[in-house]
């Protein structure tokens, strides 16, 4: 199922047209494995012809890492054998926009498909959420989500950062002040931009304040389709980014960019809705009474339905096999630091309103029924949005299918202690070898072309952080050792 559609989006090609007819040219961007848009203008004249099937696009962007450096290991899609071949682009005209701090030009997204095939190819994020979500939508549900993102802000530019060899650098504001009053005014055109120009550019912004850090902000984005939120999320960053270039600010979504202070999360909130707009997960009048299940035995279960129950427990089962697609750098992991004391989990946990889990349950009594949903809290703010939901609705309906049972109660639960609890990897390293295993539920669910070319991608980065010499090597080693 495709993303809704964004307001004044065309529906044909004729009303698209129309939509451009005082414009001259138009800008359209994918989404690589690593998030990033990789995009280019276009004259109107070209885009409207190639808005009728499809035009030719470089397929090195399937091929390279986030510095445009080729894989090491010659990625499956884009390579050096096949000569870095043309993939088919195909303009998703649902997706229009118009980009505020652009003068107003036109916006879209593309899906990317094998020029031989005409198949839509799966490593292309969008294309690999919309497989999944299409699960759903023949059970007749629709996918739903939120998402947060915390991001810390520099008083730098990106040629500031060259000079100073990304060491040192000036955060906007200094001090822990999490929803401060006072921090954001003094940056307030900057802060407040950020709000209007995400709904400018469709999307919708839900809270946006100070968090605990320096010059750290947390912007949650209102909940909608997953496809849609999806998107919402990687164009987010695009004007974060964007809005940071006019102030002179640069805002980063890196995990972990301070050693020894909490890292930024990307927490995903997610559910399933029916045809009626109801949320199935949540309970019914018999669970709230009494359980009624073989699982009420666990402490206050009774406030999911049953399906909210077996799309946790197939969370639960696989949640360690797709890591790398929730935390896909090296820098990832430096976020996951034991769980409690940084608020990030690295055990496959839920609770219920608890931050200190993996998974926390929005659901009780003072939680309204439409707002039951699940908060994944595994992923940092580099996540590849698109990637991360469709690893937690991939197994999470999986978990439906099978009616999957919960392996064991929430946390505070009797038994259930961090000791006896799943580990999840805690490493790139780690959690790359256990996307790839034979035995992966990762192959199961997204299958066997996906991850060996994502997991190449994950080696590709090992590699290269293998060979760095880093401050910390120079600091601990260049006069002692």
């Amino acid at each position: 199922m495709p993303p809704s559609p964004t307001e004044n989006a065309p529906k044909t090609q004729q009303e698209l047209e129309t939509l451009l007819k005082d414009d001259v040219m138009v800008k359209v961007a994918g989404i690589d494995v690593d998030g990033v848009l990789r995009g280019k203008v276009m004259s109107k004249s070209k885009f409207l012809s190639a808005a009728k099937s499809d035009f030719g696009f470089c397929g090195v962007v399937f091929g390279w890492d986030l510095h445009d450096m080729t894989y090491m290991n010659e990625g499956l899609v884009s390579n050096k054998a096949n000569g870095y071949r043309d993939l088919s682009a195909r303009i998703d005209i649902a997706t229009f926009r118009r980009i505020p701090w652009e003068n107003n030009i036109p916006f879209f997204l593309l899906r990317f498909c094998d020029q031989e095939s005409d198949e839509h190819i799966t490593v292309d994020p969008r294309t690999l959420l919309e497989n999944v979500v299409a699960g759903a939508t023949e059970s007749g549900w629709a996918c739903m989500s939120g998402a947060e993102f915390e991001y810390f802000q520099y008083d730098e530019t990106a040629k500031s950062v060259q000079d100073k060899s990304f060491v040192n650098l000036t955060p906007l504001t200094p001090g822990n002040h999490g929803y401060s009053m006072l921090r954001t005014t003094n940056n307030k055109d900057y802060f407040y931009d950020l709000f209007h120009e995400s709904a400018k550019f469709g999307i919708e912004i839900e809270g946006h304040h100070t968090e605990t850090g320096p010059g750290v902000f947390e912007t949650a984005l209102a909940y909608t389709d997953t496809c849609r939120m999806a998107d919402n999320a990687a164009l987010f960053k695009l004007v974060a980014k964007s809005v940071g270039i006019k102030y002179n600010i640069l805002p980063t979504f890196m995990a972990k960019p301070w050693e020894n202070l909490s890292g930024c999360s990307g927490h995903i909130h997610v559910s399933l809705r029916d045809k009626n707009g109801q949320n199935i997960f949540a309970p019914t009048d018999a669970d709230v009474k009494n359980g009624g299940r073989a699982s009420a035995q666990w402490k206050d279960v009774k406030y999911i339905s049953q399906e909210a129950e077996w799309f946790l427990a197939g969370l639960l089962e696989g949640l360690a096999d797709v890591i790398p697609m929730m935390c896909p750098t090296i820098n990832s992991y430096k976020r996951l630091l034991g769980g409690e004391a940084f608020w990030a989990p690295d055990t496959a946990s839920y609770g219920y309103d608890s931050r200190a889990a993996s998974i926390r349950i929005l659901s009780a009594p003072g939680v309204k029924g439409y707002a039951t949903r699940f908060e994944v809290r595994i992923p940092g703010a580099d996540m590849n949005t698109h990637y991360a939901m469709a690893a937690i609705f991939g197994l999470g309906l999986r978990g439906i299918k099978n009616k999957t049972a919960l392996p064991y109660g929430p946390m505070g639960a009797p038994g259930v202690t961090r000791a006896t609890l799943k580990k999840l990897p805690t490493s790139l390293e780690t959690a790359t070898a256990v996307f790839m295993a034979k035995d992966s539920l990762a192959r199961e669910v997204f299958g066997d072309f996906f991850v060996d070319h994502y997991g190449g991608t994950r080696e590709h980065e090992l590699e290269l952080n293998r060979r760095a010499v880093t401050d910390w090597e120079m600091r601990r080693y260049l006069e002692l050792a």
